[in-house]
């Protein structure tokens, strides 16, 4: 497997539910490094532009007033496989369908409100991660000794 990199949103359900530690620490204990981390109230504006993908969709409207109804923490991990190992970490979209042990599982409570966002690509991290962060807030490995 590959190092890669891939964005995580710890989305206002959990932040306000005080899950953030427990959270970036399951990254953390899988072997992800947190080599960038905000926190953030998103705006409308970067909402949408964020997920400009899904404006055709239904629920772009609440995921869009979800997204900006508190604070997030956006983070960048690195790791073997980050990305898939992100999403299972996660577990499935639907929070009612995810197993106990997973983020969503957890911490999420249903379909919108599941708590964590991550990248499902190589492709889509890229521009996830360009979207929040620019090259001097990701720290490299390197960097961090």
């Amino acid at each position: 497997m590959a190092i890669e990199r891939t964005l995580s949103i710890v989305k206002p359900d959990a932040v306000e539910k005080g899950a953030t530690g427990d959270i970036l620490g399951r990254f953390e204990k899988a072997g992800l490094e947190i080599i960038a981390l905000k926190k953030t109230h998103l705006s409308e504006g970067l909402a949408k532009g964020f997920y400009a993908v899904h404006k055709e969709r239904p629920f772009f409207r609440e995921l869009v007033s979800f997204m900006t109804s508190g604070p997030v923490v956006i983070s960048v991990l690195e790791g073997e496989g980050a990305i898939a190992k992100n999403r299972q970490l996660m577990g499935p979209t639907n929070s009612e369908e995810a197993p106990a042990g997973t983020i969503r599982g957890d911490h999420g409570t249903d379909i919108e409100r599941n708590a964590a966002h991550g990248s499902d690509a190589p492709e889509t991290a890229k521009v996830e991660i360009s979207y929040f962060f620019n090259a001097s807030e990701i720290v490299e490995p390197s960097e961090a000794l």
